[in-house]
């Protein structure tokens, strides 16, 4: 969809004016992982309009493939406005317009099946299930397990002001239970499905692979297991991601110097990999668009094969460059950049300190 984004603090009510740009929750993920190295199809819809021409156009100069993108001469394109500060901050404001827009309109019958199955991750968004009974049918198919399926990516996205009225938002719950690896914050799990804690949370989705539970300022908290996290057919097979995107497939790379096992936790039944990784501390510009920037971060690893705690780090350090951008959308670090950052051990890790230009400068990484 297209965001409006304010131009100065304050409410919606007396901010003067708008710039416009791009978001939603999969296309973000889809921009960042193009500009990370992978084959990207973005799968949506959108209106035959200027703001759909301006969408398409945006996305696809981040490298994106959008082939897959439909036009809906009946709806508009959805927008939304948004105030410039934290989404968690009790004065955030989001005016959403995209009830009987082109993308609540996707549904079973008229998404490009061939484009969806065509890579080895697809990623999907709870946004998209609230948008329409259509859309939630559409998201309850593409998350039933079956045979041949890419491997499915999940983030809840819970937003309590696009849920219909009369719709529990806890089947974003049973959205998450059929995904192979889910992005869930704690606040949200306990506002969206009444439950309180990571360990709570691993607990409500007992047959997903991954799950990373993201506690804030803390880090994140993975749990992998008693499934593989990474099966080898996932290694040898081309990737999708979508409303959603799709990936090539990217030679697996070497496990980076430093890297450590995880950890075993003591827990009753079938015992899950547990692994923390706390996030570097961050001089933020702008905070808005990590969570997205995280989930990319995260598939960029997985999709190249890194372990565990990599792949949580290479999730923070793409959520550090959007934080230290004004907007939603930030280039991700260099390769070679982020693989040195991500290898650090506990302590030089733990000192590690983001200001805005790190990603295209050593000047800006502090480690004292």
């Amino acid at each position: 969809m297209v965001a409006f984004l304010p131009t100065r603090p304050g409410r919606l009510a007396d901010v003067p004016s708008f710039e416009r740009g791009i978001g939603g929750a999969e296309s973000n993920v889809a921009c960042a992982l193009a500009g990370a190295g992978h084959a990207v199809k973005w799968v949506s819809r959108v209106g035959a309009d200027g703001f759909g021409d301006h969408l398409v156009a945006a996305v696809g100069a981040y490298g994106v493939d959008t082939s897959g993108v439909r036009r809906d001469p009946g709806r508009p394109t959805g927008v939304y406005f948004r105030t410039a500060d934290d989404r968690a901050a009790g004065s955030h404001e989001v005016a959403y317009y995209r009830a009987g827009s082109a993308a609540s309109a996707m549904s079973v019958a008229n998404v490009p099946w061939g484009s969806v199955w065509s890579g080895r991750v697809l990623h999907l968004s709870g946004i998209t299930a609230a948008l329409s009974s259509e859309c939630l049918d559409l998201m309850r198919a593409l998350l039933a397990r079956r045979p041949g399926r890419p491997l499915v990516s999940f983030d809840v996205n819970h937003r309590a002001g696009l849920w219909r009225s009369g719709t529990d938002p806890r089947v974003s719950l049973e959205l998450a239970r059929g995904a192979d690896v889910v992005f869930v914050g704690e606040d949200e799990a306990e506002e969206a499905w009444g439950v309180r804690g990571a360990w709570a949370v691993r607990e409500a989705l007992p047959g997903v692979g991954v799950v990373v539970v993201k506690r804030g300022a803390e880090g994140v908290t993975v749990f992998e297991g008693p499934t593989p996290p990474l099966p080898e057919s996932l290694r040898r097979s081309p990737v999708d991601c979508g409303p959603w995107m799709a990936g090539r497939a990217v030679p697996r790379a070497p496990r980076l110097p430093g890297a450590r096992g995880t950890a075993r936790a003591t827990h009753h039944g079938p015992q899950p990999n547990v692994t923390t990784v706390p996030a570097p501390r961050v001089d933020v510009v702008a905070p808005v668009g990590a969570g997205d920037a995280f989930a990319a971060g995260f598939l960029d690893a997985t999709l190249r094969g890194l372990g565990t705690r990599e792949r949580a780090r290479f999730g923070h350090l793409f959520a550090a460059a959007v934080l230290t951008v004004p907007g939603d959308h930030a280039a991700p670090p260099p390769r070679a950049h982020a693989n040195r950052l991500a290898a650090l051990d506990d302590e030089a890790w733990g000192r590690l300190r983001l200001g805005p230009g790190w990603t295209g400068t050593e000047q800006e990484v502090r480690t004292s």
